[in-house]
């Protein structure tokens, strides 16, 4: 009998460290070194989908073993209570994870355990290892990674665990394995027991059958369109499986294998096209993972390097007015808002948002990284800093430092008939379309007559950009 050491795989479909002939007692430990760095939306998920995995096991005769403490130290005590000749997991990429995993390795040597230890795949597609650089170093440059990570072979979703493979600890070993000095509890903690209040936002619902239920959503309808529609918030055209991805309750060669049969199934090649589309944003999530692997300290350091300092500004008001969605530039603001009410915003609007607070605000990225840290149900180390070190142009294939996205040209663009806007700022609900998109530009008293409960702008749109460019400029080196 083997432990199995649940962290980003809380599911028992297409598991691969779940596979194989020998049985195993799962187990999820709430580490309070990771817990530290959580926030209320992603433990509420985390807890229901824990509920949901639980459940899975409790059908096939088994049960989740659930503990508190450090893995470092309780793993090596169940394996010895529950005589356990092996322990297994999934890998993960963040220097904390890391650190932790040869910890756990560590100490279940020293504690002279006869155990074994194996690390399996199963949240990406393509390990780091296996896409390189000429030199055996990691892709800084997307359209490289992609190339060779389209390319490659895709594995199969693997079979689920069977009622006999699973481990019941209260009815099948020594109860010893359930006793309180081995770290082990039978019950799911409250948000309240692992110290953390009540999200604000709305969460959505957690598990392998909400996950599920959103893949065959959107491999039945969506995903044909995405190619066209993905860039436009108020058209609900993306997935919404992030933070199933983020927590594996869905695997990602599940969802590989369902762009498959909706290829298989595609009318035409427009809708192929859409399709690929949308394994792009698979590789993208691949990439920066491969990043995170390589070079952990992107969560606080600059992955590119400036001759000097990037000078950002120190600006308490303009980052609560961003947090708060009163920036009087509605595209940002209404992002900023579904945050708070959602816990989730589109990925275009992400990248005004962050745009907006790294150069129009020329506030530090880190600050934004935080923020959404504290308020993404999907928040995922490597997705975070890539994309935030995207914006701020200063990690791997980020956007030029001269690229300012302009909130009221993308506004225009992409929430066009200002649907968005209005679903999510309730001032500018009876506002003309027109009004939304050239709110920054009206003149003081037009906008109080229009609105006069929504916020002026903040920043010079003109000013501030050509402020930013000197910052990158003089970080540069130039002139």
């Amino acid at each position: 009998m083997r432990l199995h050491w649940h962290r980003r795989d809380l599911r028992v479909t297409d598991n691969p460290a779940l596979s194989g002939d020998d049985r195993f007692l799962p187990v999820f430990v709430h580490d309070p070194t990771i817990l530290a760095y959580g926030a209320p939306p992603v433990v509420s998920f985390l807890l229901d989908a824990l509920d949901s995995l639980r459940e899975q096991y409790r059908e096939r005769g088994g049960e989740l073993l659930l503990a508190r403490g450090d893995p470092s130290a309780v793993l090596p005590d169940l394996a010895a209570a529950c005589d356990a000749d092996a322990v297994t997991w999934n890998r993960d990429y963040s220097g904390l994870a890391s650190e932790r995993d040869r910890a756990v390795a560590a100490a279940l040597t020293d504690a002279g355990v006869s155990v074994g230890v194996e690390r399996f795949g199963g949240t990406l597609l393509h390990e780091p290892e296996s896409i390189t650089t000429n030199d055996g170093g990691h892709h800084s440059v997307f359209s490289d990674f992609w190339e060779e990570w389209r390319n490659q072979e895709k594995a199969d979703p693997v079979a689920a665990p069977v009622r006999g493979d699973v481990v019941d600890p209260r009815n099948s070993l020594d109860e010893e394995c359930l006793a309180e000095d081995s770290g082990a509890a039978g019950s799911l903690p409250s948000l309240a027991d692992l110290g953390f209040d009540e999200p604000e936002a709305d969460v959505q619902p957690a598990g392998t059958d909400a996950a599920h239920d959103l893949l065959a959503d959107f491999r039945e309808d969506t995903i044909y369109r995405y190619g066209d529609d993905r860039e436009y918030p108020a058209r609900e055209s993306t997935s919404r499986l992030s933070p199933h991805l983020k927590f594996g309750t869905v695997g990602v060669r599940t969802v590989w294998k369902a762009t498959e049969d909706a290829a298989a199934a595609a009318s035409d090649e427009d809708a192929r096209e859409s399709i690929e589309a949308f394994r792009r944003r698979l590789a993208w999530r691949e990439f920066y993972a491969h990043v995170l692997d390589a070079r952990p300290d992107v969560v606080t350091e600059n992955y590119r390097e400036y001759p000097d300092e990037i000078q950002w500004r120190d600006d308490p008001e303009g980052l609560q007015a961003w947090k708060d969605g009163e920036t009087g530039y509605p595209l940002v603001d209404a992002g900023m808002r579904q945050l708070r009410t959602e816990a989730w915003v589109h990925n275009r609007v992400r990248m005004v948002a962050a745009s907006f607070l790294t150069k129009d605000l020329l506030i530090d990225w880190r600050e934004g990284y935080d923020w959404y840290r504290q308020k993404l149900v999907d928040h995922d180390t490597a997705h975070a800093a890539g994309g935030w070190q995207w914006a701020a142009s200063t990690g791997p294939n980020a956007q030029p430092y001269f690229r300012v996205l302009d909130p009221t040209i993308q506004s225009e663009k992409y929430d066009p008939d200002g649907e968005y806007v209005r679903e999510h700022v309730p001032e500018l609900r009876d506002t003309p379309t027109d009004a939304i998109h050239e709110w920054p530009t009206l003149d003081a008293e037009k906008r109080a007559a229009i609105a006069p409960d929504y916020p002026e702008p903040i920043v010079d749109l003109g000013e501030h950009r050509e402020r930013a460019i000197a910052a990158f400029e003089a970080a540069r080196g130039d002139g």
